[in-house]
């Protein structure tokens, strides 16, 4: 047994490194957006139809990522993703149009898709074995990773081409890869060890060296309807993080004349308040509950986020981004983890694909929504549905049980 927790430990640590270069290598690229739009001339509605690229290659990986980890495994799965995520973070930065943009962004967004389907797989049947709520601290990996990448790239936005800044993110992307995914390929995902588990993990019932058939039986519809409203709630949150990483910088760089470096900084800060917000999220879900830390989450984030867009100076809005990133730190873990403890991987899967789906969608809706009105009305949306993330985990409280 010693032995076992030792590798479970191990394991533990090579997942959390996917997520931390996951985030490392998105928030490299999303400060440097507002130096690749004046590389293409793109206007705000050209490059979000550009960063619907992203959106598309991410949500059709996401389709079949699951099937690929059932027959293959999520560790192997994870790790290619790593590779191409790596290689493809280099390519928009030698583009010079929006048409080329978009193209080398759907390759991205594939990469971005399938690695995050991936790993939250491979956690989900790491969190079923140690029997506690440690989804947030996987995402707190993430949003640290970002914070990491956004302040370096705001330290090297003045000294560094985009072109060579994200070529070095490839490198240090690489080797990450080699040493996280050597340790996490000695691994077979883990399987309980006895039938019944706590409300607060999934239910696979897995055979050892056969990934694919990790799938639970196949779910109810009143459980199938459960994990796409848990998916909706992931949605409404993941918006807001995509629609600050993709946009924020630039508010506070055009809106509220920010220094390029300090605009950068916006983002890191609000990764900084999810990191903090999801290093505690493991005791606020066992001292609060699931249902009152999604209710109040998303009222902070509501209020938060409307500081943030329509505050008058740069200081506020930073505040704003801050409150509004500890709002939503843990109510995407949750409801990847809600949906997984009803219909296993599967549901981890469809969860994900809503969610990252609102995070990599909400960039383009605000580049529309940008041009009909303003950039701050258009980030009032994420106010709007941070609310309609609380509403709807209030009505799912029964489902949760606390």
């Amino acid at each position: 047994m010693p032995g076992h927790s030792k590798d479970l430990t191990r394991l533990r640590i090579a997942l959390t490194t996917f997520f931390a270069l996951d985030g490392f290598i998105f928030a490299g690229w999303v400060v440097r957006i507002p130096a690749i739009k004046e590389q293409t001339g793109a206007s705000a509605s050209t490059l979000g139809l550009a960063l619907l690229g992203v959106s598309a290659g991410a949500v059709v990986t996401m389709m079949f990522t699951g099937r690929l980890c059932r027959r293959y495994g999520s560790h192997p799965v994870t790790v290619v993703c790593g590779i191409l995520l790596s290689l493809s973070v280099a390519l928009p930065p030698l583009t010079h149009s929006t048409w080329a943009l978009g193209a080398v962004l759907l390759v991205f967004g594939a990469a971005y898709g399938g690695i995050n389907v991936a790993f939250n797989s491979a956690a989900v049947d790491l969190v079923a074995v140690l029997r506690r709520p440690i989804m947030p601290s996987f995402h707190a990996a993430f949003s640290l990773g970002g914070m990491i990448g956004a302040g370096l790239g705001g330290l090297v936005a003045g000294s560094l081409s985009p072109t060579r800044h994200l070529l070095g993110l490839t490198v240090i992307g690489l080797l990450v890869t080699a040493v996280a995914g050597r340790a996490l390929l000695r691994y077979d995902s883990p399987v309980p060890q006895s039938a019944p588990v706590p409300q607060s993990a999934p239910v696979p019932q897995p055979v050892p060296g056969q990934p694919e058939e990790r799938a639970p039986r196949r779910p109810d519809a009143r459980t199938r309807r459960l994990v796409v409203v848990f998916g909706l709630i992931a949605l409404c949150t993941a918006y807001g993080e995509g629609a600050l990483a993709d946009w924020g910088t630039l508010h506070l760089e055009q809106d509220l004349d920010a220094h390029p470096g300090i605009a950068a900084a916006g983002y890191s800060c609000f990764a900084l308040a999810m990191t903090i917000g999801r290093l505690c999220g493991t005791t606020l879900l066992e001292r609060l509950g699931r249902t009152r830390t999604v209710v109040a989450g998303g009222t902070m984030a509501a209020v938060g986020m409307l500081v943030g867009s329509l505050a008058p100076s740069v200081w506020a809005a930073l505040l704003g981004f801050a409150v509004t990133g500890i709002g939503l730190a843990n109510i995407f873990p949750i409801a990847v983890e809600r949906a997984g403890a009803l219909a296993g991987p599967s549901g981890v899967a469809v969860a994900s694909t809503f969610g990252y789906g609102g995070m990599l969608l909400g960039p383009p809706a605000i580049g529309f929504m940008a041009d009909w009105f303003s950039l701050p009305i258009a980030l009032t949306s994420v106010a709007a549905l941070a609310a309609v993330a609380a509403v709807i985990g209030y009505g799912t409280r029964r489902a949760t049980a606390d």
